[in-house]
């Protein structure tokens, strides 16, 4: 059929023969029927482009377009984006404007006010019955229309969509009317509520005027009124809102706990989000929230139970209040009260109120026990702070030692000697130890500190968190012990602390004197912490003292007295009144000490040791001398001195001697270098320990020593265990000169097993030389160790001590006694010297050059020269006379040992007191070696 424009429509006559066209664009028209319609606001109308056939089957017309209604309107589709066929539509016939009007008015009665007076209600009532008619009339119209239309459009398609909008049409219209009738039965269910307040307020306003004759004050009344409604409220629903309250903030932990893990679910659904990867539940969440909350902040358990405490004492408050019938805030303060002590609950009357006093007591009896256990836990935790060496040091101008290691004991008791003077000092002591064992450790040394406190913290030396606590930037000098592990590790280690102490941001006030084991090592140790740094190498240190000891019996007692506090030490200190003095005469200025030196500010302050007579002092020099303390000495007077006649005798050349050495150090290759340059051509060194041959040249040329440029010692190799009878005699063990009793590398880690074998060596050597000695040799002994000789083993080890010289090496204070006693080897002590090196660089940096030279195989040393070199026998002069005849020889006499003696004595008493000597008498000097 064709349309409007002569196009046959193809959804109307689907027949093959018609030619198919698109539909054409939708036309619009406006509707001047229309009410809406006008200058502003015209009606813009959509013209079906349907075929005239199609429109002749139903009663439309032109005069219908004025009807036409807003569900016809096609306002979706635009027209400019195509062509588009509209939807075929069923046109009803509507009311009129004015039929509309009169159902339309009924309805706005519904946005009436509440307040309007019940005729106005009837009248809303009597007008709602002509809608209810009219909408009945309309949806009985609407079905017959609607049933006749399906029936004769079955066929086509736009016939089912009108179909299937009917009935929903229909179901919404019986929502509506449900929705208006309850509306108005909820208004006038209000309004009536509203007429009974109003009844019963005008009863209690006749009740409060039938009691006015009660002596009441006129403003009294007046406030009464004000607060009636209040007070009506508070004694009636406000304790029932309470109680659903108190049940309900009950009620809530409970269902948290139990549905809290699906709150996200909930929220997604609510979002429409939909997540597929599976989460960690809510709870352990929460759990994880709270834990970190309570280990990162340690106020966090204390505002806890402060939260805690104060819900107690509202919810208590709240639940009271809802089964008592006092106020709000008196329940407040009967909540705090069975909180604060819970005997307060027994006054309570009533089933309700005892059972919440009852439980908010018991919650109060909690809280104070969790407070109990907090405040327990701090102060607990503060003692442990205490106790394990976590508290800051709160020192200035005191000795800081970082580690821990066997020479600790005779180093804390070298500085306290060193303190003595001054009162005692301040020892603090770094180490990754507890703090009580190394108070336990430092408590069995039976010592007396001498006033010296010795205050020690647990950390470690790496950290720098570690050494603020210890007050690092505020020392006067830092000493760095070497650890018990191998020589590599603990100078990597002490490489590390030197680099912690150079991070420090205060910068350091002190220096540093780091223990070293390895010389090899200490250039590096050096480069790193600059100036600061002063290094003592203890392993080279006792290897120098060992070699000086074989070439010259009892050097290692006077090396004891010099090192140590306890007798005379160096000390250095300007002199202004010596200044233009020559050094021939400062040598005799001082009664109490023994001038060794300059200290000359021209050369940078480089210290001589045994300068010239000629030498003049200048401004800005220093003395370098030997005494007892820094505050017993003074230069005075000078004496007369009386130089005369004396021996003048030379130095006896050098001869060859044989050396034996027992064991293997490290160092091996340094001691043979030393021994190169102190013996005379023509000598032996003999090494008998259990390392191959082979193995000992690759150390050996690994360590630096050319082998082939030794000139005046010859190596001899014996490979044994020094232990072991079978295999010491096999050497000539009565042929040697010295004797050296190494600390063997393999257990120089262990101190009581490295002595063991130690002393076991000792004393296996001096039984087979007693066995090889000639029997004449045993009328030699001396008378004075017969005294001390209690049986016939001792004197022949005795007799042996008297042919060679044995030198030990002995790591622990205890051995040194059993060695002592018998009398039988000198001995070097090596923690000993070691700590009393580190204990006087320590107080003064400057005493490690002194140090260096004299430890050197060059330059200045420290000798035992005997008394033919400097009088007669029997000659009667002063100290003072001998200091004179030793500067002939460039000596500096620093002390004597007298041939009944045991001792050296430094720095003498009296030196101008005369006396007389003995050609079996030895003096101790400072020689300069040529």
């Amino acid at each position: 059929m064709p349309d409007t424009n002569g196009a046959p429509n193809s959804k109307t006559n689907p027949s093959p023969n018609m030619p198919e066209r698109p539909p054409l664009l939708k036309k619009s028209k406006i509707n001047a029927d229309n009410t809406l319609a006008g200058q502003l606001f015209p009606a813009v109308l959509r013209v079906s482009s349907t075929s005239p056939s199609y429109s002749e089957s139903h009663t439309t017309s032109a005069t219908n377009d004025a009807n036409f209604g807003f569900g016809d309107r096609d306002y979706v589709y635009p027209s400019f984006l195509g062509p588009h066929t509209t939807k075929s539509r069923v046109n009803v016939k509507s009311t009129s404007k004015s039929q509309r009007n009169q159902l339309e008015l009924p309805a706005r009665s519904e946005s009436m006010p509440s307040n309007l007076s019940c005729e106005a209600k009837v009248e809303s009532k009597m007008k709602l019955k002509p809608k209810l008619k009219a909408e009945k009339d309309l949806n009985a119209l609407s079905i017959q229309v609607s049933t006749s239309a399906s029936s004769a459009l079955s066929g086509s398609s736009s016939a089912i969509f009108s179909n299937a909008r009917r009935p929903s049409a229909h179901r919404y219209s019986w929502i509506l009317f449900l929705l208006k009738f309850l509306c108005t039965l909820s208004v006038s269910h209000t309004l009536y509520l509203r007429n009974e307040v109003s009844k019963l307020q005008e009863e209690n306003s006749s009740l409060r005027r039938a009691c006015s004759h009660v002596d009441l004050a006129s403003a009294g009344i007046m406030e009464l009124e004000e607060v009636n409604s209040l007070v009506y409220f508070g004694n009636a629903d406000s304790r029932t809102v309470a109680l659903y309250m108190v049940v309900f903030i009950l009620v809530i932990p409970f269902a948290l706990y139990r549905y809290l893990d699906y709150l996200p679910r909930i929220i997604d659904l609510l979002k429409r989000k939909y997540t597929i990867k599976e989460e960690v539940p809510l709870k352990k969440r929460i759990a994880y929230v709270v834990d970190v909350c309570f280990s990162v902040y340690p106020y966090a358990k204390l505002l806890a139970l402060l939260f805690s405490t104060l819900f107690l004492i509202v919810y208590g408050g709240l639940a009271l209040y809802a089964v008592g019938d006092g106020s709000f805030i008196e329940a407040i303060w009967l909540s705090w009260s069975f909180v604060a002590d819970s005997g307060n609950h027994a006054d309570m009357v009533g089933a309700g109120p005892r059972i919440v006093s009852v439980l908010i007591s018991s919650g109060g009896m909690l809280i104070f026990a969790m407070m109990l256990g907090l405040v327990s836990d701090a102060i607990s935790e503060k003692v442990d702070s205490l106790r394990k060496g976590k508290s800051e040091v709160i020192e200035s101008n005191h000795i800081l030692v970082l580690g821990w290691s066997d020479k600790l004991g005779s180093l804390l008791k070298q500085l306290a000697i060193a303190n003595k003077s001054i009162g005692g000092g301040v020892v603090v002591v770094l180490a990754e130890r507890d703090k009580e064992e190394m108070e336990l450790d430092i408590a069995k040394l039976e010592f007396d500190f001498m006033g010296t406190s010795v205050i020690c913290r647990s950390g470690s030396p790496l950290i720098l968190a570690d050494l603020k606590k210890v007050s690092v930037s505020k020392a006067r000098a830092i000493i760095v012990l070497a650890s018990d592990e191998n020589a590599d590790q603990s100078d990597a280690r002490a490489l590390r602390v030197v680099l912690s102490l150079t991070g420090v941001r205060e910068g350091l006030r002190g220096h540093v004197v780091v223990e070293m084991s390895d010389l090899d090592n200490e250039p590096l140790v050096k480069l790193v912490g600059g100036e600061l740094i002063e290094t003592v190498v203890a392993h080279d240190v006792i290897g120098r003292l060992m070699i000086q000891c074989a070439l010259q019996p009892g050097l290692a007692q006077i090396w004891e007295d010099i090192l140590g506090f306890e007798n005379a030490e160096f000390y250095i200190k300007r002199w202004p009144q010596l200044d233009g003095v020559p050094f021939e005469d400062v040598l005799v200025s001082f009664p109490e000490a023994i001038p060794c030196g300059v200290k000359v500010a021209a050369y940078g302050g480089k210290i001589i040791i045994n300068p010239d007579d000629r030498y003049v002092l200048k401004e800005g020099d220093e003395v370098l001398v030997i005494a007892e303390d820094d505050d017993t000495y003074a230069p005075g007077l000078l004496p007369e001195v009386n130089k005369g006649l004396f021996p003048r005798i030379t130095d006896p050349p050098k001869y060859p001697e044989r050396i034996l050495f027992c064991g293997w150090r490290r160092d091996i290759d340094d001691m043979i270098m030393v021994l190169e340059a102190l013996l005379a051509p023509g000598s032996e060194l003999w090494m008998f320990n259990e390392v191959p041959e082979k193995d000992r040249e690759k150390k050996l040329t690994d360590g630096g020593l050319d082998i082939s440029g030794l000139d005046n010692i010859k190596l001899v190799h014996r490979v044994g265990n020094a232990v072991i009878r079978r295999h010491l005699e096999g050497l000539p063990l009565e042929t040697f000169d010295s004797i050296l009793i190494l600390a063997d590398e393999s257990v120089e880690d262990s101190i009581v097993h490295s002595d063991s074998r130690s002393l076991a060596t000792l004393l296996l050597i001096r039984d087979i030389q007693s066995k090889r000695l000639p029997n004449k040799d045993s009328r030699s002994v001396s008378l004075r160790h017969s005294v001390f000789s209690q049986s016939s083993w001792i004197r022949e080890m005795q007799q042996a001590s008297d042919r060679s010289i044995i030198i030990s090496e002995i790591l622990d204070s205890r051995t040194r006694n059993l060695v002592s006693v018998s009398r039988i080897s000198d001995y070097v002590l090596s923690n000993e010297l070691v700590s009393m090196a580190l204990a006087m660089v320590a107080e003064d940096k400057q005493i490690n050059r002194v140090l260096e030279e004299l430890f050197a195989e060059e330059g200045n040393e420290l000798c035992i020269k005997p008394a033919e070199f400097y009088l007669y026998d029997q000659e009667e002069v002063c100290f003072y006379d001998i200091m004179r005849r030793g500067r002939q020889r460039r000596e500096i006499v620093i002390g004597y040992r007298s041939a009944a003696a045991e001792r050296a004595v430094i720095n003498p008493a009296g030196k101008s007191k005369q006396r007389k000597w003995s050609l079996d008498d030895v003096f101790v000097v400072i020689s300069s070696g040529d």
